[in-house]
């Protein structure tokens, strides 16, 4: 199915639902002021005049309640049909790539001091954090940064893919979690319910609920038999007194349960909503399995236990009714309700964690399905065990357009290395972002952006996007060696490192470049690492002659036509020959 022309045909319907919606919202927002002109009227001709009944202002008023009630139902098909209409232009819009900074790109969670996050550009506007990044709540958002900055291990990766894979077709599904999400985006946030879970128990003792129950039953039986004729009012005031004094020293610990499960319930009603609809879904893969169990505790689903919460509150609600507070005191209502409350926190908050980092999960996952549903021509890496390897064909960046030019590459226990030549803009560091970026989309689970990827787990280490620091007092190459180090220090461990390294050494001389940068690739290799470096110094070419059998020359060419520049982007044997330095510099203009 073409995914393009499938969100087409859905958006289609969900911009007549929106019209319709608004010209209903319109015509009845126009009747109810017309009802409210109705009500101004009677109120006048019986209050003013005398004229006519107090009863004929019940129509109007009637009339008004109820074209109200119809005015919320069409604000909330307007805000479905909206929230839908930006799902799927949104969608349209990735596929024919005009998505770059019109999302989320997450750039709050970009760590410089990272091996590789700023390097291969995963986070900010145009990353590939925010080419992925459907997710509608801070935890998924969260989830997904994570699986992207930290290769699983091997089986979970494998599993992630199954999980993708059946997710992949299930648009209904991610539909539905567009619209929830925008409500719940404040509700799934760790920050907000945790302190809520963490704060100290509060101890009723186990007489509280029935000591409140006897009393409540006592007084109001007490009430009965008064106005029945029974007793005389004596008896229900000395029960009473007893009954105030017991919810008088009851009253804090009350006060602390009431005063803070307010916003916790209103966050985890809407979040039950998502959680249902996990719930609520037949799943194969046995990661979703999984999911789907870690939203229970003692086999009730979630959404039913913060359903009952959900009760709880609307309940104590009700002892602000004027008319039912009376009664509320007289039953111990708020005891009651307390107590119930923070048993229900007692039972389920150690589970909350767990639903939220679940529910999580399962965002990171539809976002990466619904990847793989808008580029169907990318398919799943086979993810194998064993010696190192990375073997592809027709290898590209996921961020360039579908035209864009493939290579092949690969590295292994017998090809550790390869170092690319070539001219200025010839794509020398779009190779090795690509190379990086694609290992990190395959532990996380994701398809990539080639013909076929077989990959070994690794840890992708980068050394492209380094600059000085004037607050730091950092030269770049002071940096650029502090990165160096980094991935010497991570050499040797497991998985083995896969480092990605451009223009190596560049702020020194050719001569200390040489011996250097020999020394440091000498010190990866060895370790078992797995590697590719760019150059425009010919000299450092020459380093694979030190790493015989394991180390290969590669290179992009460019022509020089009519005095421009052109560029064919296919991965060459061998070291460039010529260097378009001085061409780009004629090509501006400067007499060289």
């Amino acid at each position: 199915m073409d995914p393009a022309a499938e969100y087409r045909s859905r958006l289609a319907p969900r911009r007549a639902a929106f019209e319709r919606a608004q010209r209903h919202f319109t015509r009845i927002g126009n009747l109810r002021l017309a009802a409210g002109g109705l009500f101004v009227v009677a109120a006048w001709l019986v209050f003013g005049q005398g004229w006519i009944s107090p009863w004929w202002i019940a129509p109007p008023v009637t009339l008004f309640a109820a074209l109200a009630i119809l005015l919320k139902r069409e604000s909330k098909r307007c805000t479905s049909a909206s929230r839908l209409i930006a799902f799927y232009e949104s969608g349209i819009a990735r596929i024919e790539d005009r998505w770059q900074g019109k999302g989320r790109g997450g750039a709050a969670m970009l760590d410089p001091a990272h091996l590789y996050a700023a390097d291969l550009d995963l986070f900010a506007a145009g990353s590939l954090f925010e080419l992925l990044n459907t997710t509608r709540t801070p935890i998924g958002e969260r989830k997904l940064a994570d699986w992207l900055l930290a290769p699983a291990a091997l089986d979970e990766a494998r599993a992630r893919q199954r999980a993708v894979e059946e997710l992949r077709p299930q648009l209904d599904l991610r539909e539905d979690l567009a619209l929830l999400g925008h409500d719940a985006r404040a509700a799934m946030s760790p920050q907000a319910l945790l302190p809520w879970i963490a704060r100290p128990a509060v101890h009723f003792s186990a007489a509280t609920r029935p000591l409140a129950f006897l009393l409540a039953t006592a007084t109001l039986s007490a009430l009965i038999a008064y106005f029945a004729g029974f007793t005389r009012l004596t008896p229900f005031l000395a029960i009473l007194l007893i009954e105030l004094g017991w919810l008088f020293f009851q009253w804090p610990k009350i006060r602390s349960v009431l005063e803070l499960v307010e916003a916790p319930s209103r966050d985890l009603a809407l979040f039950g909503a998502v959680l249902h609809r996990i719930e609520s879904e037949p799943f194969q893969s046995p990661w979703l399995i999984a999911l789907k169990t870690g939203v229970e505790t003692g086999g009730v689903p979630a959404s039913t236990r913060i359903a009952r919460l959900s009760r709880l509150v609307q309940r104590l609600d009700w002892a602000r009714n004027q008319l039912f507070a009376p009664i509320a005191i007289l039953l111990l209502w708020q005891a009651h309700i307390a107590v119930a409350i923070e048993r229900w926190r007692a039972i389920n908050g150690p589970s909350i964690a767990q639903w939220l980092d679940a529910a999580g999960s399962f965002e990171a996952l539809c976002a990466l399905a619904g990847y793989a549903y808008e580029h169907p021509a990318c398919p799943f890496p086979e993810l194998v065990d064993g010696a190192p390897i990375l073997d592809a064909e027709g290898l590209a960046h996921p961020l360039l357009p579908a035209s864009a030019i493939g290579n092949d590459l690969r590295l292994d226990a017998a090809l550790r290395l390869v170092i690319v030549s070539g001219s200025n803009m010839s794509g020398k560091s779009t190779l090795l972002r690509a190379a990086g970026v694609n290992a990190v989309l395959a532990f996380a689970g994701a398809p990539v952006r080639a013909a076929r990827l077989r990959v070994s787990p690794l840890q992708v280490g980068a050394s492209i996007r380094i600059v000085d620091s004037l607050q730091d007092g950092r030269s770049r190459f002071f940096a650029e060696i502090t990165r160096l180090r980094q991935l010497v220090d991570h050499a040797g461990r497991f998985p083995p490192l896969f480092f990605l390294i451009d223009e190596m050494l560049s702020g020194t001389n050719s001569h200390d470049r040489r011996i250097g940068a020999e020394a440091v690739l000498k010190t990866l290799v060895d370790q078992g690492a797995l590697g590719m470096v760019t150059t425009h110094d010919l000299a450092l070419a020459e380093i694979a002659q030190s790493f015989p059998g394991l180390a290969r020359n590669v290179h992009f060419e460019d022509e020089l036509r009519d005095g421009t520049l052109h560029f064919d982007y296919r991965l060459r044997d061998g070291v460039v020959k010529r260097s378009n330095a001085l061409d780009l510099m004629r090509g501006l203009g400067l007499s060289v």
